[in-house]
């Protein structure tokens, strides 16, 4: 990526229904380069898609989470397909440092959040955890 797709790409994350031609504009380029531009950055997976951000009081009140995970020995593919399995685990990284794993939680309820917890810490491996509630979230 070059500079005028790093401008590009920083336009589209403010608001990705920007039309081309203001876009263009923007960028001091035609709309055909900024096209093609958009085209290619989709093409080689740079960008994978288009959202919606949603005000937070439209959204459904949910419990977020990450839980830092230490693994005893080997265990890490197991742990991984185990956590797999959990409907409220939204993503897992493999990680440095003191924790092998990070694991993002995403319940409806606390009473769920306090379930799905006591799951994990249940599985054969996990040595340590510590978990933190996201409180709130400031998009890019």
């Amino acid at each position: 990526m070059d500079d005028t797709d790093r401008k590009l790409v920083a336009l589209l994350r403010a608001n990705a229904r920007l039309p081309v031609a203001t876009l263009a504009k923007t960028l001091g380029v035609s709309r055909g380069t900024v096209q093609n531009r958009i085209n290619r950055l989709v093409e080689r997976g740079t960008l994978q898609g288009f959202t919606v951000r949603l005000r937070q009081e439209a959204e459904v009140p949910r419990i977020r989470a990450i839980m830092m995970i230490e693994i005893e020995g080997e265990r890490t593919d197991r742990i991984l397909k185990q956590l797999r399995g959990h409907p409220e685990v939204a993503a897992v990284h493999t990680t440095n440092g003191r924790w092998d794993m990070i694991v993002e939680l995403n319940t409806d309820t606390l009473e769920a959040f306090d379930r799905v917890l006591h799951r994990i810490r249940q599985i054969d491996g996990i040595s340590a955890s510590e978990t933190s509630l996201l409180l709130a979230s400031n998009p890019m």
